[in-house]
């Protein structure tokens, strides 16, 4: 029987973790690695056509799946391209392992022909960061590149030259058990009793929450109810708060809504909830604040904070709960839920034109329709832009459905790669790819992944021919549109001519229906829908210093449908107020 090579045991290891692709692009460096996989029943090889996708479907299969997900690049240029994806994976709490292959290790240090500096390179997007020099030292290394990945949340880099994979693995190696999970963190004792006075002495308590609340929904309303609260959000809470929430304010932040705003204003405590939420100038600085995050870096960074509870949020709310004292006045809660409706229904009312058979199609619109006909366990990836604020108002969580995007790195062009690591995971769940016209055409090679693996991805193009959330940004600062119109193919037609599915959509009236068969279909798909470039977007409160960098507009249109159906909703929680 043939000796193992370093290769071989590092895909090993790599399966023994958990790990079921690695994405990436072939190439010099990388061969053994690639070879290995070839020879390894447990673990896929997934060529894609870019490292940057690579990085993005491994960030979005570990976020669908919370297990470790892998990606490679080749030396140099390879695991260059790589970065852009590994900072947002790492950002969003994503644990990916990325092997970046190395010059001979005889070269490092000369100048050689694609050389580069892995460790200076990745330094800033990881956890962990180290190069393997020798045979003997990759399992302890690869195993602790694994541990503080899955552990801390996030990304760890190892570099392997190719002539370290190509030698022989030792005879002996150290193989100890892989951590696979993150621990609970409780928080201590006094922490607990300080926030357990704090709720007590207040009368207006507001929760804000983030992503951290995620597996906690059943906490979060127990204690709402107990403490009379408003629940309000930020982007990344929205998926696992706003369902089953009869305390539900909406979203505040630049893409917000409703009155979520207010509920963190007009409290005298207001409680953030797994959320590092950067948008300072929207939180209040004249209330008293409780940041409970499991990241103790996290706490106190945005805002000046009254007690900072390092603790996961659904044990932090275990311990906490029982002890409160339960509060018997709902007027705030009332009042707020009261602001929240009207102001949703304000809008809604505000808006009077027949959306349905204005051309260009508004945004809105398809968003909404694309909210009703999409399956209830869906994973949605978002892009960048414009798109963002179509997602946080119009898609209707519900516990099962997944809503991901670069919402905390910003990157353009992640709406389909993620697409793609979501659809991996699990070829039976409908995966939609909210594409904006300038993202995917950034990454748009990358659709070819989709018609060589079959994979049923369905894109959603929302073709305005403009970078429209640059547009936004240019208009308030006082400058013209510039460099930012985009003139485009007849990406229906690209679709049909990859091998794919694609429908070009103009009119309202047909965008049922093509949406409607894009699902049906088996594989791949792109609806190409030509959308308004004057549909604009506003956050529920303006102050100067929220200006500055971010896209406002002058129009307030939500429609009947996406935010409409969160209308219903109000309404209904306002109908289960008790009456005196």
């Amino acid at each position: 029987m043939a000796k193992q090579n370093v290769a071989e045991q590092f895909v090993d290891i790599l399966a023994r973790a958990g790990v079921k692709r690695l994405y990436g692009v072939v190439g010099d460096s990388l061969n053994p690695v690639v070879d290995a996989v070839r020879r390894n029943a447990s673990i896929d090889w997934i060529h894609v056509r870019h490292e940057e996708t690579a990085a993005f479907a491994a960030g979005a299969e570990a976020q669908v799946t919370g297990g470790l997900a892998a990606c490679a690049g080749s030396c140099g240029p390879g695991n260059l391209h790589l970065i852009n994806g590994l900072y947002d994976a790492h950002r969003s709490m994503a644990p990916v392992l990325a092997l970046a292959s190395h010059i001979p290790s005889g070269e490092i240090g000369l100048n050689y022909f694609q050389e580069t500096h892995p460790g200076l390179l990745f330094q800033e997007c990881s956890h962990y960061n180290e190069m393997i020099s020798n045979p003997e030292q990759m399992p302890r290394l690869l195993q602790t590149a694994i541990q503080r990945a899955v552990g801390q949340g996030g990304v760890s880099v190892v570099t392997m030259p190719g002539d370290i994979a190509s030698k022989p693995a030792p005879d002996r190696t150290v193989e100890h058990a892989l951590v696979a999970s993150r621990p609970t963190v409780r928080p201590g004792d006094d922490e607990i009793d300080t926030f357990c006075r704090l709720v007590d002495d207040a009368r207006r308590v507001t929760l804000f929450c983030g992503s951290g609340t995620a597996g906690a929904h059943a906490e979060v309303m127990q204690f709402a109810e107990k403490v009379k609260a408003p629940v309000g959000h930020a982007l990344r809470g929205k998926e696992w708060i706003q369902y089953d929430n009869p305390y539900d304010v909406g979203m505040s932040g630049l893409l917000g809504y409703g009155a979520a705003y207010e509920a963190t204003h007009e409290c005298d405590l207001l409680i953030l909830l797994g959320t590092d939420f950067p948008y300072y100038a929207f939180l209040p600085d004249d209330v008293k604040i409780v940041q409970v995050d499991v990241r103790p870096e996290n706490l106190g960074r945005r805002c000046k904070l009254d007690l900072a509870v390092w603790g996961d949020v659904r044990e932090t709310l275990r311990c906490l709960t029982p002890r409160v004292q339960p509060k018997t006045d709902r007027k705030f809660l009332d009042r707020m839920l009261k602001k929240h409706a009207d102001a949703l229904e304000g809008v809604v009312k505000a808006y009077t034109r027949k959306v349905e058979k204005h051309v260009p199609i508004h945004p809105e619109y398809v968003a909404s329709v694309l909210d009703e006909l999409a399956d209830p366990e869906a994973v949605f990836t978002v892009d960048t832009g414009m798109n963002n604020v179509w997602a946080a108002r119009y898609l209707t969580p519900n516990g099962r459905r997944r809503v991901i995007g670069s919402f905390t790195h910003g990157s353009m062009a992640n709406a389909l790669p993620q697409a793609i690591g979501a659809q991996f995971t699990d070829l039976n769940r409908q995966v939609v790819a909210m594409s904006g016209d300038g993202g995917f055409s950034m990454l748009m090679g990358d659709f070819l992944t989709l018609v060589q693996y079959d994979l049923p991805v369905k894109v959603v193009l929302f073709n305005n021919s403009a970078l429209g959330m640059v547009e936004l940004e240019m208009m308030v600062g006082g400058l013209p549109a510039y460099g930012t119109t985009n003139k485009n193919p007849d990406f229906a037609a690209v679709a049909r001519a990859a091998g794919a599915y694609g429908v070009r959509v103009e009119k309202p009236k047909q965008l049922h229906s093509a949406l409607k068969d894009a699902f049906r279909h088996k594989g791949p798909a792109l609806v190409d829908v030509v959308t308004d470039p004057n549909a604009l977007s506003i956050p529920p409160k303006i102050k100067a210093d929220m200006v500055a960098g971010f896209a406002l507009s002058a129009s307030k249109v939500v429609l009947d449908g996406g935010v409409g159906r969160m209308v219903q909703m109000a309404r209904s929680n306002l109908r289960n107020v008790p009456r005196p």
